[in-house]
């Protein structure tokens, strides 16, 4: 039975990332904060699935902050494979908090190698990079081998835990991988998220609980996948023989007008009448277009993505739907159970 520990447990990307380790006979550790209050929804059904081995899953305080508390976790721990999701991840909150990003998204991942350098373990470690790091794109579609122009703070601390991933598997031998993931978005997407910032409006508005949806750029154009697939690629990666980086994206790409559309059409509803922009929303430095190249991933991993766009917009439509109708009726608990 391998063991594996999750930063970032509680976002989209660690809730559907625990299940699928669950699934596969882990054990699956998670790092949380300690804060006033509880923000597990994303994985609290896991606790009362009978079906997922034993709940074989932990949570530990940390805080990728503290280099003290994960070097503790790692000792006590000995974990097989180390998924690093956790960061400050919204792009334009970056702006706003600029320091705060860069000591979580970029320190926050050298601290947690070097917590694997000092505790000596044998394990595999994944870093989630993103495709903000190609920014001001210099080719299209953007590769492994594609140089970086980050437009972000947050962009820029993925470029700092990007290379340092790189030095670290270069100078001391660890097995350290990073995924470069294009956007990959799910009912369990925060809701700030421009995608699930649509599909959510959509639903309140229906209930008439929302008038309108203010958002910012409609013609940045973004390659959109479906979150659990993308977390297989991730699982892929630490399961080949020698430690690597590679895209993971669709290949494709659309306009937050176009999901827009598509997703408001689906709802039977005209999405001209209900949005409108609002500049707050617009990013100091832009990034226009991505579109990912997959091959590489394709190739050795044997990973595909497989939902498209326009299924992936129909989808979170009707789960924001269902959940809505959930909270009217006072049985919120447990809405994430099989999204």
């Amino acid at each position: 039975m391998k063991n594996a520990l999750i930063t970032g447990i509680t976002g989209q990307d660690g809730s559907y990332l625990a299940e699928l380790l669950l699934s596969k006979g882990y054990d699956v550790h998670g790092i949380i904060r300690r804060a006033s209050t509880f923000n597990t929804s994303r994985i609290d059904h896991l606790y009362r699935d009978p079906h997922i081995n034993g709940i074989r899953l932990f949570l530990h305080y940390g805080d990728l902050s503290d280099s003290t508390s994960l070097i503790k976790l790692l000792y006590r721990l000995q974990p097989d494979e180390i998924y690093h999701l956790g960061a400050q991840s919204h792009v334009r909150v970056s702006f706003d908090i600029p320091e705060y990003t860069g000591d979580i998204t970029a320190l926050g991942t050298i601290r947690l190698l070097e917590a694997i350098r000092e505790t000596e373990i044998d394990c595999k470690f994944y870093q989630a990079s993103s495709s903000e790091m190609f920014g001001k794109v210099v080719e299209s579609p953007q590769s492994e081998k594609t140089p970086f122009y980050p437009r972000s703070p947050y962009a820029v601390s993925k470029v700092y835990a990007f290379w340092m991933t790189v030095n670290y598997r270069e100078a001391y031998g660890l097995y350290a991988c990073n995924g470069i993931l294009f956007n990959h978005e799910s009912p369990r997407r925060g809701p700030t998220f421009v995608t699930r910032k649509i599909t959510r409006a959509i639903s309140r508005i229906k209930a008439g609980l929302q008038k309108k949806l203010y958002l910012g750029n409609l013609d940045a154009k973004r390659d959109w996948g479906f979150a659990p697939e993308y977390v297989e690629g991730m699982w892929r990666m630490l399961q080949q023989d020698e430690p690597d980086d590679y895209v993971l994206a669709t290949g494709e790409t659309h306009t937050v007008r176009e999901f827009l559309k598509e997703a408001f059409t689906h709802a039977g509803m005209d999405w001209q009448e209900y949005v409108e922009l609002d500049s707050r929303y617009l990013r100091p430095t832009e990034v226009d277009m991505l579109i990912g190249d997959p091959q590489k991933a394709e190739k050795v991993l044997g990973w595909k993505a497989e939902t498209r766009f326009g299924k992936l917009a129909q989808l979170m439509v009707d789960a924001d739907q269902e959940i809505l109708e959930l909270e009217l009726a006072g049985k919120a608990e447990g809405i994430y159970q099989g999204r």
